[in-house]
């Protein structure tokens, strides 16, 4: 896709990975509003729950790493989220597919929220708790400008296009300042922490150099899990075979060593198994 294409904000196709999030998070949203509303202790239950809170983390409640981003409150936080969520995550779907999609609102998602977690435990910042999926939409912003640096938006109803670069820049001033007016607040922390956590999601899959590093060192890995579990299928074959009264040989990397060519054999230096 050209880095100079222009984007106008319409309403773009509802589907994939797109669509499962928002509908998941719009059943959620709805279940929290009637327990808050008929069930009050109930729905203060699910938040507490599902909410990122440092204090509960260290306790062991981990789940909250990938809950958060489903805990809504304010309906207008909620409406932002997922706007953001659908148009852009809708492009970047279409770039990198639905399977990689999931990746990269989930993996942004929990690693916003562990880094979050770490500056809490400094006790000065990133305290309070963090909810709503504004990590997952600043990432997915900040991915689809990596892909179309140049490309400019065209925001709906505005009738003039903005060039993406001012967008991520103009969203990251906006809530570097409601993270100085909360005190550095764990909410505002985690959702700046998401474009940091969208560059590093790019630079692990779309960056050529980091993500030949990656390949290498995973095949690498499965290379040896497969040596050594050949060298342990040969090691147990030779033990299955002395219980048997026969010996069989293999080398240091578990290939079978045929008689005739094992130094092990104490024939006086002939080939041969026979002595004549």
């Amino acid at each position: 896709m050209p880095r100079n294409t222009s984007f106008e904000m319409m309403l773009p196709p509802f589907r994939g990975a797109v669509r499962q999030i928002i509908i998941a998070s719009t059943v959620i949203y709805v279940v929290i509003l009637l327990l808050m509303s008929f069930a009050n202790p109930a729905g203060q239950t699910l938040l507490i729950l599902g909410k990122l809170n440092p204090v509960f983390i260290r306790q062991g409640w981990l789940w909250q790493f990938g809950t958060y981003a489903f805990m809504y409150v304010d309906p207008l936080d909620f409406v932002l989220s997922l706007v953001g969520v659908y148009f852009l995550g809708s492009a970047v779907q279409e770039r990198v597919g639905t399977s990689r999609f999931y990746g990269l609102f989930f993996s942004s998602i929990v690693l916003s929220g562990i880094a979050g977690f770490v500056l809490s435990l400094t006790g000065a910042i990133a305290q309070g708790e963090a909810y709503g999926s504004g990590a997952a939409a600043n990432a997915i912003l900040m991915v689809f400008y990596l892909f179309n640096r140049d490309a400019p938006l065209m925001l709906f109803p505005l009738p003039i296009q903005i060039p993406v670069k001012w967008i991520v820049l103009g969203i990251a001033g906006i809530e570097t300042a409601y993270l100085l007016l909360s005190h550095f607040g764990l909410f505002y922390c985690v959702s700046l922490l998401g474009l940091g956590a969208g560059y590093v999601w790019h630079a692990a899959f779309f960056s050529a150099g980091v993500s030949l590093r990656i390949s290498e060192r995973f095949y690498g890995a499965r290379n040896e899990y497969y040596r050594w579990r050949r060298r342990r299928a040969a090691r147990k074959f030779e033990v299955y075979m002395r219980k048997h009264d026969r010996d069989v040989h293999f080398d240091e990397h578990g290939n079978y060593i045929p008689p005739d060519d094992d130094p092990n054999k104490g024939n006086g230096g002939s080939k041969s198994g026979w002595v004549n």
